[in-house]
C-alpha cells in the first residue's frame, strides 16, 4: 500500500492520497492502475479529434471493440496513435471511459492519467456527460418522444428527435433521427428503437429480417460529447457531422423513390 501511495495510484474522495491522509467513514478509496505489463500497440490509424495530456477525444470507427481480452481493441489501438502523458499520474494504457459498441462509431472520450479517469467517471456516474447519437431507422416515427422501456429491469431513458424522413421502395419510409439516452443501458439505443416499431437499419441483433445491407454496418453513431474537463474545469463539447454513409443512404433512397413516381 505504502508503494502505491508512492506511486501516485491511491485516490481518497477523487483526490490523490498521501501517506498522512486521514480516512473517514464514508470515505472513496480507489487504487488506480495497478502494475500490469502495458498491452501490445494494435496498428491502427485513428482520427483523433482532440487530445492534451490528460485525455482524448477520437473517432471510433465501427465494426472494432473498445476493449476486451482479443488483441484487436481499440484502447491497444490508442498506444499507436496518442502521445504518452508526463503527468505524475499518467496511466501506463490509455482506458476509454465509456463504451461503444462494436458496430457503433463516433466520439469516444479517453483517459490518459489517474485523476482524468476518476473525474471523468464521476462525470458518467452523475449523468452530467452530454451524448447525443443519429440513426437512420426503418419507418416514419413520430417527430419527437420520450422512450422508457426498461432494460433487463432496469429503468432505461431516451428522448429522441426527427431530423428527416425519407419515402424508401425498399423500407416505405427512413427516418433520420437524433438520439439523447440519460441512462446507459448495454445496446439501450437499439432496443429502445425496436421496441417502438422502427429498428436501426443494419442492427443484427434487433433490427428486422432480411434488412441488413452488406458492408453497411449499423446505422448508429455518437456525433456530440459534453463534459466538464477534468483537471481545467472548462465545458467541453465535441460533435460531428451526420456521417457519409447516412447522407448517402438517405439520398439514394429518395432518388429511387422518385424515379419510380415518375416511370
Amino acid at each position: 500500500m505504502k508503494k502505491a501511495i508512492k506511486r501516485g495510484e491511491i485516490y481518497v474522495n477523487g483526490a490523490l492520497g498521501q501517506t498522512g491522509t486521514w480516512i473517514s467513514t464514508g470515505d472513496r478509496i480507489e487504487c488506480m492502475d495497478l502494475e500490469l505489463p502495458p498491452p501490445e500497440a494494435y496498428h491502427l490509424t485513428l482520427d483523433i479529434v482532440y487530445e492534451d495530456a490528460y485525455l482524448a477525444v477520437i473517432h471510433k470507427p465501427s465494426g472494432i471493440n473498445v476493449s476486451g481480452n482479443q488483441f484487436r481493441t481499440i484502447e491497444n489501438a490508442l498506444l499507436h496513435n496518442l502521445t504518452p502523458s508526463k503527468e505524475a499520474d499518467a496511466l501506463r494504457g490509455f482506458r476509454a471511459v465509456h463504451r461503444l459498441d462494436n458496430p457503433t462509431s463516433g466520439l469516444l472520450l479517453v483517459a490518459k492519467t489517474s485523476r482524468a479517469r476518476i473525474h471523468l467517471g464521476q462525470q458518467f456516474e452523475a449523468k452530467s456527460i452530454q451524448k447525443r447519437y443519429q440513426a437512420v431507422v426503418i419507418g416514419k416515427t413520430p417527430e419527437a418522444g420520450n422512450i422508457a422501456t426498461p432494460i433487463k429491469d432496469k429503468t432505461a431513458y431516451t428522448r429522441y428527435e426527427r431530423a428527416e424522413v425519407v419515402p424508401s421502395l425498399r423500407n416505405t419510409w427512413l427516418s433520420l433521427l437524433h438520439l439523447y439516452p440519460s441512462t446507459g443501458r448495454t445496446h439501450q439505443l437499439r432496443i429502445h428503437l425496436a421496441s417502438l416499431g422502427f429498428p436501426i437499419l443494419g442492427d443484427k441483433l434487433y433490427g428486422t429480417a432480411g434488412e441488413i445491407l452488406k458492408k453497411k454496418g449499423l446505422f448508429l453513431a455518437a456525433v456530440e460529447l459534453g463534459f466538464e474537463h477534468p483537471i481545467r474545469g472548462e465545458r467541453m463539447t465535441f460533435e460531428l457531422d451526420t456521417p457519409y454513409k447516412f447522407r448517402a443512404l438517405l439520398a439514394r433512397e429518395e432518388r429511387r423513390w422518385q424515379r419510380w413516381q415518375h416511370a
